[in-house]
């Protein structure tokens, strides 16, 4: 298995000593993988749509738009599909 280092803020740092019975390795192994599958998804997708560059840049925007208006998922959904 790789290692890999990673620097964090210090006032992250502090927080999560709050916490010391959590893996925090674990935690961000788990975050790195979901980030792969997650990439590896939206390339597939992208291979198969015949969107442009632009409807991509354009529905991001609106996605990035709506989450900081709402984190609620479902809310979220149904504006970007309305």
């Amino acid at each position: 298995m790789g290692n890999m280092t990673l620097s964090i803020p210090n006032n992250v740092h502090e927080e999560m000593r709050l916490f010391p019975e959590v893996r925090w390795s674990e935690v961000a192994r788990k975050a790195i993988i979901e980030k792969i599958e997650a990439m590896k998804l939206a390339e597939k997708l992208a291979q198969k749509s015949r969107l442009t560059q632009r409807d991509v840049e354009d529905f991001n925007r609106k996605i990035r738009t709506l989450a900081h208006e709402d984190s609620s998922g479902f809310k979220l959904l149904k504006n970007c599909f309305s």
